[in-house]
């Protein structure tokens, strides 16, 4: 028991002091942290070092006041400076730095634990300090440096008046050099038949680009010549800095933002090499199919190009996407904000365009009609003449151009005589009445006769006759030809029922009114 009894009672003690001395610590560090903050010395503009802590009654900030005004007063009563008139000495554990009669500072045991140093070497170093700065200082307030400087603010004025005489000097050679070549190198600008620019304008515009420089090159030599002047006196040095700063920091950011980005730009350029090449590599074999040098099995030559293109731009949207990330301020919210609102735009405004766009894929690959063809949509009858992704236009008979949307055709029925004419012979029929007194193979001889006296029509397949109703008083009597040239049809009509009157009235027989002139498309022996 009575040892149970002396563990207990050491245990309490042990733990007592263990918390007394965390409690003693941490109220140190705290204090510690606190003496932390470092107020700067500085008499002469320039900091020369950091105080940290305070001696009671006096804070760190009321020390590094009263250093620099000491500093400060020391220079302004020793004008003459000597090395031997800055002591150092020891007095009761604390080092002092004195100029003559005037304790400078005061080195604690504390300065140097917080700066990491002995009290000694602390010493020595804002000695060598003090000694440089109210050397300097003493140096810089003679009169002769003085004078010094005003000669050398006078030089700089002299340079700048100078050097800006010589700018206008060489920018005035230079007007006259550009207006001696009015006619020789500096000519009219074209762009094809277009005139761009005559030479006067030209000249013009270049002498405004130049004088432009000229006023870049003035200015910046005015600009640079005032922090020059600001940085002779040690009381505007920093102002210089900040006039300097503002030129040169924007520069600098710059230049390292390039050689940062340059890794990334190596990878854009090879990426879009490869890219460049591949499509080449498509081009080269888009020519081949459309000249028909290859084939490929179910692959009509007229797809080659419009394929070429819907894969380029595939091609080009996968490479934006490959290349995105790399691209300069591509996270940026403002980079962003722009492209998400150019999507909703291309959105909303283009509805109608896409489905102008998609109809033309469409037709392309459905090959209703090729660029030459005699087609007719709708009641427009006409040869193609252009087709674009968004529209297609016809020229008609009577030369007039007609644009139609594309998805107009996909809605529309679409005739193609051309293909017909091409493929299998188009049949141009007419419809003549006949009483029942004439006999039919009379007419059909007469009919036949007039088919083969019409030029433009094939021989071969032969045109034939269709009595296509009984009505009550006559027999209609449908001719039918073939032709090959779907460009001639008005023309052909025009023979066709001409040589139908010649041969009749050579016969004697008298037509009745025409029933029905028409176009059907039909293959042969149909």
């Amino acid at each position: 028991m009575k040892n149970l009894f002396f563990f207990l009672i050491c245990s309490i003690l042990f733990c007592s002091f263990v918390d007394n001395d965390s409690v003693e610590h941490i109220q140190q560090h705290s204090t510690l942290r606190r003496t932390y903050a470092m107020e700067p010395v500085a008499p002469f503009f320039d900091t020369l070092f950091y105080i940290r802590t305070g001696i009671a009654p006096f804070s760190a900030h009321e020390r590094a006041t009263a250093i620099s005004e000491r500093i400060r007063a020391a220079s302004k009563v020793y004008k003459s400076f000597h090395y031997d008139s800055l002591v150092l000495f020891l007095d009761g554990g604390i080092y002092e730095i004195a100029y003559g009669r005037i304790i400078l500072m005061t080195i604690s045991e504390e300065d140097a634990r917080l700066n990491g140093k002995s009290q000694t070497m602390l010493a020595r170093e804002y000695k060598e300090i003090i000694e440089t700065a109210i050397w300097k200082r003493s140096k810089d307030t003679r009169l002769t440096t003085i004078l010094l400087r005003v000669l050398m603010i006078l030089v700089i004025i002299a340079s700048q008046y100078l050097l800006l005489k010589l700018v206008n000097y060489l920018f005035r050679k230079i007007f006259i050099k550009i207006k001696h070549l009015k006619g020789t190198v500096i000519k009219t600008i074209k762009i094809k038949n277009y005139t761009l620019m005559d030479e006067e304008k030209t000249i013009a515009f270049i002498l405004l680009l130049t004088n432009a420089l000229r006023y870049i090159v003035i200015f910046v030599i005015l600009y640079l010549s005032i922090p020059l002047a600001f940085s002779v006196f040690p009381a505007t040095q920093k102002l210089s800095n900040v006039l300097f700063g503002y030129v040169f920091d924007p520069l600098k950011e710059i230049f390292l933002g390039i050689i940062g980005y340059f890794p990334k730009l190596i990878t854009i350029i090879i990426t879009v090499i490869v890219f460049r090449y591949l499509i080449r590599g498509l081009r080269f074999m888009a020519e081949e199919i459309d000249k028909k040098r290859l084939t490929l099995t179910g692959f009509y030559s007229d797809w080659a190009y419009p394929t070429y293109h819907i894969v380029k731009t595939l091609l080009y949207a996968f490479l934006l996407v490959v290349i995105w990330d790399y691209l300069p301020f591509s996270n940026s919210p403002i980079f962003q904000g722009v492209s998400v609102f150019i999507g909703v735009i291309f959105t909303l405004g283009s509805t109608s365009v896409i489905g102008n766009v998609i109809s033309g894929l469409v037709l392309t690959y459905m090959r209703p009609f090729k660029i030459g063809d005699r087609i007719k949509i709708g009641e427009i009858v006409g040869n193609v003449v252009e087709k674009t992704p968004l529209v297609t236009r016809i020229r008609t008979p009577k030369n007039e151009e007609v644009t139609i949307p594309n998805s107009n055709i996909m809605t529309a029925q679409t005739f193609n005589y051309s293909e017909s004419a091409r493929t299998w012979g188009l049949i141009l029929h007419t419809t003549i009445g006949m009483g029942y007194e004439t006999p039919w193979r009379k007419i059909h001889e007469l009919l036949i006769d007039a088919a083969k006296r019409t030029p433009d029509t094939m021989k071969e397949p032969k045109p034939f006759i269709l009595q296509t109703a009984l009505d009550d008083y006559f027999v209609e009597y449908q001719l039918n030809v073939y032709i090959s040239d779907a460009d001639k049809m008005a023309l052909i009509y025009s023979n066709l029922h001409q040589n139908i009157q010649d041969v009749f009235n050579e016969a004697g027989i008298d037509l009745l009114a025409f029933k029905k002139v028409g176009v059907e498309l039909c293959q042969n022996g149909s």
